[in-house]
């Protein structure tokens, strides 16, 4: 294909490469500086949710809010530029579920924002995100037909 870069070099000479430009890996400070800023931002939640609870709010709208609430400060710290920070010690410890799926749906919206509204924030808006969520609705779509075929069966 055009403009297509074909490397011939051996295995063992793409290892010596990749051993060249590749730094140490120190998972014995990455691993436990994941867990626990991803810990970290589990007990943030809680926190939101007990004070929901506190306020008075059910169990079930206390777990609603405190996920809107946990949406909308990682849309704030990505939009602020502190998400990414954070991310940088974090590593994988800042992909806990909610936090970071508002992170990859508001990243593509901010780096693209300057193609307009329509073919800049909302086109790229889903470009990460959309396909987790065009495969969990595919996902529960096809656990709801197995609950009812269960169900219509005596299970």
């Amino acid at each position: 294909m055009k403009g297509d870069v074909i490397l011939n070099v051996s295995k063992k000479e793409y290892e010596s490469i990749y051993q060249k430009h590749s730094g140490k890996s120190k998972l014995y400070i990455t691993i436990p500086k994941a867990f626990a800023i991803g810990g970290f931002i589990c007990c943030i939640g809680e926190f939101f949710t007990n004070m929901y609870l506190y306020m008075g709010f059910d169990a079930e709208k206390a777990a609603a809010y405190t996920s809107i609430t946990l949406v909308l400060l990682s849309a704030l710290f990505t939009g602020f530029g502190l998400y990414e920070r954070i991310a940088k010690h974090a590593g994988a410890g800042t992909l806990v579920p909610i936090t970071g799926f508002a992170n990859a749906v508001v990243s593509p919206a901010l780096e693209f924002h300057t193609e307009g509204l329509v073919l800049g924030t909302a086109a790229k808006m889903f470009v990460i995100a959309g396909p987790v969520i065009v495969y969990g609705i595919f996902s529960a779509f096809v656990y709801g037909i197995v609950l009812v075929i269960i169900k219509a069966f005596g299970g």
